[in-house]
């Protein structure tokens, strides 16, 4: 297995921040450029300018935790070309709306940029759904169409889809929003409540993006669909067309989830990000109603809701740090403990083995280091 990744790594919340830690993950700005290098030592006046940025959690080096893997699906030279490409197709479009219908351009890029992406996923042997923005500083639509293709694929991959069908899911999922470069960029990042004219406004993306890519040369029609229902709902909840249960195109199905996951846990301006069990906990409330049961289930299993590297607190008062993650149990990782009931730091840690010690939970994530 190819495991792309970080060693040593630690993630904890930036206001547990101190001076002398040393960033353990790249911070990136929209355009995905490096704002802070790994490796750099934290000043005060770092620390506030990492607070300046509104990140939750950020990875740090941690003796304790010196042989803690942080995996990553793709490798960065490929994420950065990826989002590039994206951010370069995506402003044309944005630039230029009276050119709609003329960027025969798109399907060549994407399709063989899916090409690469499905060979490094494919590269792992045990595909699962990290996190993979804890180190940005916002929500952008670069990234996030991006992040949503990355998780699509997993699960096809997961649910046994070939490699036609992983490149179709694929395509689908990167360009489901591409719609919103007919948007308004003030109205999709308006801070404040949204009016139901607004808010009918950047419905629209949906359409928008059907249209833009039904007669697009190599992107095919089940991909362009995707763009068109990916906010459809089982219980017809959903726009543009209040399709219901087995009316909705199956791909839009599991980009239905992607996108939601994908969502919940990116800050926004107008609300904080969510940690992976949060998420996952608020779309099982729509299981069945809004999702498709047997895709969120599967979605559920492949994810890992406990990043590696996160500190958690158990049951039963010891508290540590996620090191390891089962694929076949994703949320029963192993736990480095590294405190006892009463807080008190212990000299030898140990690993502690949730998917064999059933009857020990994880009670919280640690706010703290």
């Amino acid at each position: 297995m190819n495991s792309r990744g970080s060693d040593g790594l630690r993630l904890i919340p930036t206001k547990a921040l101190k001076p002398g830690m040393v960033l353990g993950k790249k911070i990136y700005n929209s355009d995905g450029l490096i704002l802070l290098a790994d490796g750099v030592k934290l000043t005060d006046a770092l620390i506030r300018r990492l607070g300046g940025l509104e990140l939750g959690y950020v990875y740090i080096e941690d003796a304790l935790t010196d042989d803690i893997n942080v995996p990553e699906l793709l490798s960065e030279e490929t994420r950065l070309g990826a989002i590039r490409s994206i951010r370069t197709s995506f402003k044309n479009l944005e630039s230029k709306p009276e050119l709609r219908g003329s960027f025969h351009h798109l399907g060549k890029t994407f399709s063989g940029m899916m090409e690469s992406i499905i060979d490094e996923i494919s590269d792992h042997e045990q595909t699962m759904v990290l996190l993979t923005d804890m180190n940005t500083n916002d929500y952008n639509l670069y990234r996030h169409s991006l992040n949503v293709c990355l998780y699509s694929i997993v699960l096809g991959v997961s649910y046994g889809y070939n490699r036609e069908e992983l490149r179709h899911l694929g395509l689908g999922a990167l360009l489901h929003d591409i719609g919103k470069t007919r948007i308004s960029q003030k109205l999709l990042h308006y801070p404040g409540r949204l009016t139901d004219e607004e808010f009918r406004e950047i419905q629209k993306h949906a359409e928008y993006g059907f249209q833009i890519l039904k007669d697009e040369p190599n992107i095919p029609l089940l991909s362009a669909h995707c763009a068109l229902s990916h906010h459809e709902r089982l219980d017809g909840s959903g726009y543009p067309r209040g399709l219901k249960g087995p009316e909705i195109p199956e791909y839009a199905k599991w980009i239905a989830i992607t996108d939601s996951y994908d969502a919940m846990t990116t800050q926004r301006v107008y609300k904080p990000a969510l940690l992976p069990h949060e998420a996952v906990e608020v779309m099982y409330t729509g299981s069945g109603t809004l999702y498709e049961q047997r895709y969120l289930a599967l979605f559920r299993d492949r994810v890992a809701i406990y990043p590696p590297g996160i500190s958690v607190k158990l049951h039963t008062g010891e508290s540590g740090v996620v090191s390891r993650i089962h694929a076949h149990v994703p949320h029963r990782p192993v736990i480095r403990v590294l405190m006892d009931a009463e807080g008190t730091e212990l000299t030898t840690p140990y690993e502690l083995d949730l998917s064999e010690s059933l009857t020990i939970m994880i009670a919280a994530i640690a706010q703290n280091t």
